[in-house]
């Protein structure tokens, strides 16, 4: 790949050198989500995720097998998909080495989580009731988006994950990055960034995720 540089009033080509790597993970900078899901006892599981995109009200996530959320989602299909900001960093690992899974899956285990059923407690963030699902918001987030699943797929090719696929059926968001009735402000809002397992902002790095390597 070329790249152009400018050096004071020349620009001069340089060539971006490549080499062919095997990493573990490919969180190139995706957005964090809080998903919150009903428990079979009507209390709230928080999940921490990283893989999700959204086209028009459908939001697609990433979620894998075996874990608390995606068992949630099949029993009951409703969910608040939680987006919190740079600031709630560690909050949100604080959430990372635990599970609502009891027992504890065997390579959950291995990976270093531990079984917490009381999510919100351990994070320090607070339930708020939704408007139109079972699931609690958590309201320290700026955007919080209350939706249905409309389908869940395993591929073939990767038996470990779901792909599923919500409809974002209201959309709530903090008074302060709110602009014209409703958008929201980009100069006001900015999503947190898992990096390659390092928390980001839009700018600058803000930690390291419990599992990160270097």
């Amino acid at each position: 790949m070329k790249i152009e540089v400018q050096i004071g009033g020349d620009k001069m080509t340089q060539i971006a050198n490549t080499e062919k790597i095997n990493p573990k993970i490919l969180y190139y900078g995706t957005p964090v989500i809080l998903l919150t899901t009903l428990n079979e006892d009507d209390t709230v599981n928080i999940s921490p995720l990283s893989s999700s995109w959204v086209l028009g009200d459908c939001v697609i996530l990433g979620i894998g097998l075996g874990g608390k959320a995606i068992e949630n989602l099949e029993r009951h299909p409703e969910c608040v998909i939680n987006v919190p900001g740079p600031s709630l960093w560690e909050n949100v690992e604080k959430l990372a080495p635990f599970t609502g899974k009891n027992p504890v899956p065997e390579y959950k285990r291995a990976n270093g989580f531990t079984f917490e059923k009381d999510k919100y407690e351990i994070s320090n963030l607070t339930p708020t009731e939704s408007k139109s699902v079972k699931p609690t918001r958590i309201a320290e987030c700026p955007i919080q988006l209350e939706a249905r699943v409309k389908h869940i797929r395993i591929p073939e090719y990767a038996p470990f994950f779901a792909i599923v696929e919500t409809q974002v059926i209201h959309v709530h968001a903090h008074k302060e990055i709110i602009v014209e009735e409703n958008y929201i402000d980009p100069n006001k809002w900015s999503p947190l960034i898992y990096n390659f397992r390092h928390y980001f902002g839009l700018g600058h790095q803000l930690g390291k995720a419990f599992r990160a390597e270097i």
